[in-house]
């Protein structure tokens, strides 16, 4: 990007949200949305040296009123009685908006977050794909109220199409919502003429992919769209709905992204940050269901955000 890039001040450090609660979190026996995910995520991360490469945050902050400003109570009450445990889909917004801060207040230079449930499929009907709050959406209107960022750009490029974060945000033109994923797949949402409405139309961006889609199809979608879009845009902060889903060999998916090529999806979208957004990003696991792909898709990923 030609642009110059904004200074970046304060720390350097990659930070990594975990908490051993996120563990508790089971939908059944046999689910793919399983504690194994986070489990294969910090064996791969221990056995390659890259836990100790990070900084880590803890889940911190009280995250109800934060959850009101996205989710009408109908859906708070539906969760209550749907969840296994409603205090850990809480507890992962919370390490949302714990990297959040970390991020913004410079105690960090980026974060991922190893957080469980994922959330970008939650809106005003209960749980989604796995989905009960929204972790994306509630840490992009967080940063916004807490931290006065004025504009927010949410990558999605997990297999499935993020309807909840589209939900959210579909007549708002202060976050610009991009996403990558199968229209065939579940939730089948997320068609390309889908693009906002009143004042957030040209906002929601929405790039449906080919069956197999690979490193080469998956990238030329994030030039050829995203950034365009990211240079008029002018982001403030960026969040990533960190899907690894769309990873080859996945058990939902059938995409063909390599680990590398999540690295130079990684790398693309730092380049938006560095440029606009004092290299402030902040990423959230989503999906991916082969587990030890996973862990090797999220190595790729974090290494890349510490060699920022």
């Amino acid at each position: 990007m030609k642009q110059k890039a904004e200074k970046r001040a304060g720390s350097t450090a990659t930070g990594f949200v975990i908490d051993d609660r996120y563990l508790r979190h089971t939908l059944g026996k046999g689910h793919p949305e399983s504690p194994e995910r986070l489990k294969a995520i910090l064996r791969r991360l221990k056995s390659s040296g890259l836990d100790n490469a990070v900084r880590s945050i803890l889940p911190s902050v009280d995250p109800i009123p934060h959850i009101r400003a996205i989710h009408p109570e109908s859906h708070i009450n539906l969760i209550a009685r749907q969840a296994y445990d409603e205090s850990i889909c809480r507890l992962a917004v919370s390490g949302a908006l714990a990297a959040v801060d970390a991020v913004c207040t410079g105690d960090v230079a980026n974060a991922f977050c190893a957080v469980r449930p994922p959330g970008h499929h939650a809106s005003d009907t209960g749980e989604c794909g796995f989905c009960f709050y929204n972790n994306v959406a509630v840490a992009a209107r967080y940063a916004q109220k807490k931290h006065n960022l004025a504009r927010i750009l949410i990558v999605d490029w997990d297999y499935h199409h993020g309807n909840g974060t589209e939900w959210a945000f579909y007549s708002d033109p202060t976050v610009l919502f991009f996403s990558t994923h199968a229209l065939y797949a579940f939730p089948g949402t997320g068609a390309a003429d889908r693009i906002g409405e009143g004042k957030g139309k040209g906002f929601n961006i929405n790039v449906p992919l080919p069956r197999g889609a690979d490193d080469k199809i998956i990238l030329n979608a994030f030039t050829d769209r995203l950034v365009p879009a990211a240079i008029k845009f002018r982001p403030d902060l960026v969040l990533i709905s960190a899907g690894f889903d769309s990873r080859q060999d996945d058990l939902l998916g059938d995409f063909a992204v390599t680990d590398a090529g999540f690295a130079e999806l990684t790398k693309l979208v730092m380049s938006i940050a560095a440029t606009y957004s004092r290299s402030r990003v902040v990423s959230m696991l989503e999906g991916g269901y082969n587990t030890e792909g996973l862990a090797l898709a999220v190595e790729s990923h974090v290494r890349t955000l510490l060699d920022a």
